[in-house]
């Protein structure tokens, strides 16, 4: 009796073992199975994928070719050999997709279950592929843009020294403090790329100008009719300062080496390399303040006078900035006269630094 129970055990337990087998193969290669189907449809992506970016270069080679940037024979071989890569990238992608889906049906066949070995081995074929993977909410892969754009914004801030060239008098004689005046212009602007390797770049913005101008020896500005002249001040001065405060739209041509580099949604030009740049700046005046700080009965005094002085209210010059990266040292020069019905013109200068920001 003890030799059927044991004998009955084993067969049971052997029937038990072969099915639990059985199943577990039959899991595996429902498995492989989803896997493969998976990988097939990655194909339609991967050409859909390739196909979206062959027609943006399209698009981009059209429009150079309506702004006379290349020439129609010039954007025919662009366009040639945008295809022929983009063809060989599905070509090379499909390949490898065919590949791995027949090591995976290759290893499908007579799966035997041994520790979990098997199924861990056949896995990692699989994550092996995932790069090949492109998913229905992946932006980033599906909408990156590898044709960089070619006009970008900033804002930028200028400051340093600031005077007022006379003519026929030497800055030695001048009536300005030339350490003691100084000029600061902050605005927002734009940079538009003029050729394809981006060395050639248009540069234009709106700012806001604020030139100083510091009298010394315990003189101040004052209207005298249509003029403006400077007049001794009935207290000890400490400091008498005419600010002039303008908007002007600056234009710059600059030049100077850029490369393309890529960004995790896009590709863009990088001009942080030596560069210079050469152009002039045209715009009205926004007003006039005289900041006066003086000694009174012993006591500081400080008082604002705010009139026109007769500043002239169309304002031109030229200017340009030589330097590095977003750090430039930066000139600018007045062509109007400071005040317009003085006998001897003025013209102001600037000389600093500017920032891109």
């Amino acid at each position: 009796m003890k030799t059927i129970i044991i004998t009955l055990s084993l067969f049971l337990a052997s029937v038990i073992g072969y099915n639990l087998q059985a199943q577990i193969n039959i899991e595996i290669r429902n498995d492989i199975e989803l896997k493969i189907e998976e990988l097939q449809k990655q194909k339609s992506k991967v050409e859909k994928l390739e196909k979206d970016k062959l027609r943006e270069e399209v698009e981009e080679i059209n429009e150079r070719l309506e702004s006379n940037e290349i020439t129609a024979t010039e954007a025919d071989n662009l366009k040639k050999k945008a295809a022929e890569k983009r063809a060989l990238n599905i070509q090379n992608q499909m390949n490898i997709i065919d590949e791995n889906i027949a090591l995976l049906k290759r290893n499908a066949k007579d799966v035997e279950v041994k520790d979990g070995e098997e199924k861990q081995e056949i896995d990692s074929y699989y994550t092996s592929l995932e790069f090949l993977k492109y998913d229905e909410g992946d932006e980033i892969n599906e909408n990156y843009d590898s044709i960089p754009k070619k006009t970008y914004s900033d804002a930028f801030v200028a400051f340093g020294f600031n005077h007022s060239l006379i003519d026929n008098v030497s800055l030695s004689d001048s009536p300005y403090q030339l350490g003691g005046s100084r000029f600061f212009e902050i605005g927002f602007g734009w940079q538009t790329m003029l050729n394809k390797g981006g060395s050639v770049r248009l540069n234009y913005a709106f700012s806001v100008q604020m030139n100083g101008l510091k009298a010394k020896d315990n003189m101040y500005f004052v209207e005298d009719e249509d003029q403006t002249v400077l007049e001794e001040y009935q207290y000890k001065l400490d400091k008498a300062k005419l600010n002039v405060y303008n908007l002007v739209i600056p234009l710059h041509f600059e030049f100077g080496k850029s490369s393309i580099n890529y960004g995790s949604d896009c590709a863009y030009y990088d001009v942080d390399h030596f560069k210079v740049g050469l152009g002039g700046y045209a715009g009205v005046n926004l007003g006039v303040m005289q900041k006066l700080k003086y000694e009174k009965n012993g006591e500081n005094t400080k008082g604002k006078i705010k009139e026109d002085y007769n500043i002239e209210k169309f304002i031109y010059g030229l200017s340009g900035y030589i330097g590095y990266g977003d750090w430039t040292l930066y000139a600018k020069y007045d062509l109007n006269t400071l005040f317009k019905d003085n006998p001897v013109e003025q013209h102001n200068v600037s000389l600093g630094v500017r920032l891109t920001l």
